[in-house]
């Protein structure tokens, strides 16, 4: 696969290429980075909480404050490969990665560990936007939206084995082994890129990258119905999901009584309705199109929300796991639909300001994730009750948002 082998002096290195499976992992694996940084020691949370001597809120916060950091990178990478090119970009942002994974490490209290996790963050920026900037490079519409779906099943195997990859980790090592594996595979990918990524950026595509060509970008964008809807439709699903993400750790172990073990296989569970999800969006993008597999998906969101709520409110308190952990599933079904389609959708109108909409779109959904996942954290409590109410709001209000938007989608159709 990895076939085209270019020369360079006397050297001779393979190149990755358009439609296949090589590329398609490796794009995957770039957009992995994010969810490999926040999924991976999600065990060791509360243990961190204690050798850290940090409150459960200051330990939740490398987990905003990640987000933060990239929604920060995200809205930076987009418009600069614009200008200078996808491949710089990754090299850039991996090197930034692999060094701030061996900064938390490092860390001996929690407030230098908070800020290597804001800087590792926007080094991990770098491969989700740029992933997706490259697949707007290559495919169109419908073709995108398979890749992305593609890409996200591949990219869902990382949260399946995250949780479980660090909880034995942490049970072996201690907690800052999984930083040093992170660390690890940061380099792997610079070198990675380094020998088989090419360049995919257009030259009749390359925009100007000063603070306002960005900003006039971003003005076009966010001028356009269709792109607010996509955007809504994406901030929704995944302020659900990291909703889950930044609670899911304290609400098994602490409310739940799981074990780091027993967690990450629970964790699991909950991804593969992500993985199911995206592999029935890909083939019914193919059939069907994008947006029948989005509203799919918000029916996904909302009956898995819908449903947290009520099974949990049901039973006796803290008792049930089940009634957490499959409705959360579900949800994240919903996720694996909504979520590639929505990002495919929302590029495919603007092949000239592909880097730029992706750092958008990207910027705005962690942003709204970041801020659903603080107002969970800072109202978790005793019970899953405000996990399964974010999940509730989030599912109905994609649902919801579907349902009235059937004249903008119609109407896009038709031009």
């Amino acid at each position: 696969m990895l076939a085209c082998a270019l020369p360079m002096g006397h050297k001779r290195v393979m190149r990755l290429r358009p439609d296949t499976l090589a590329m398609t992992v490796v794009l995957a694996l770039m957009t992995a980075l994010g969810p490999l940084s926040t999924d991976m020691y999600l065990p060791s949370l509360p243990d961190m909480a204690v050798l850290l001597d940090a409150r459960v809120t200051q330990i939740q916060f490398t987990l905003s404050v990640f987000l933060v950091g990239f929604a920060i990178g995200q809205i930076l990478y987009g418009p600069i490969s614009d200008r200078y090119g996808r491949r710089p970009l990754l090299l850039a942002s991996f090197a930034v990665f692999s060094l701030a994974s061996a900064a938390c490490a490092l860390a001996t209290s929690v407030e230098p560990l908070i800020a290597a996790r804001f800087v590792q963050a926007l080094g991990a920026a770098g491969g989700v936007v740029v992933a997706r900037a490259i697949v707007r490079d290559l495919y169109e519409a419908s073709r995108a939206g398979q890749e992305l779906a593609l890409m996200g099943t591949i990219m869902g195997l990382v949260p399946l084995f995250a949780p479980a990859l660090g909880a034995l980790l942490h049970e072996w090592f201690g907690w800052r082994s999984n930083f040093v594996a992170m660390a690890a595979m940061g380099l792997a990918g610079l070198a990675l890129i380094r020998v088989a990524m090419p360049e995919t950026l257009k030259a009749e595509h390359v925009r100007a990258a000063s603070a306002r060509a960005i900003l006039t970008s971003f003005r076009v964008l966010i001028g356009q119905p269709i792109y607010r809807l996509y955007l809504a439709f994406a901030c929704m699903a995944y302020g659900g999901l990291f909703s889950f993400i930044s609670a899911s750790s304290f609400v098994l172990q602490d409310v739940y009584g799981l074990t780091p073990r027993g967690f990450g296989l629970s964790f699991a569970v909950v991804v593969l309705g992500y993985i199911g999800g995206t592999l029935a969006g890909r083939r019914l993008t193919r059939t069907r199109g994008i947006d029948p597999t989005i509203g799919f998906g918000a029916v996904m969101l909302a009956a898995g929300g819908l449903s947290a709520l009520v099974l949990t409110e049901m039973a006796a308190p803290n008792s049930g796991l089940w009634r957490l952990v499959v409705p959360a599933a579900i949800y994240f079904c919903g996720v694996g639909l909504v979520l590639p389609q929505s990002m495919a959708g929302a590029l495919t109108p603007f092949p000239e300001r592909a880097g730029a909409a992706s750092s958008l779109l990207g910027f705005t959904q962690m942003s709204f994730g970041a801020l659903v996942g603080i107002v969970v954290a800072a109202n978790l409590g005793d019970s899953a009750r405000t996990l399964a109410v974010a999940l509730a709001i989030m599912g109905a209000g994609a649902a919801v948002t579907f349902i009235a938007s059937r004249k903008l989608r119609r109407a896009s159709v038709a031009t």
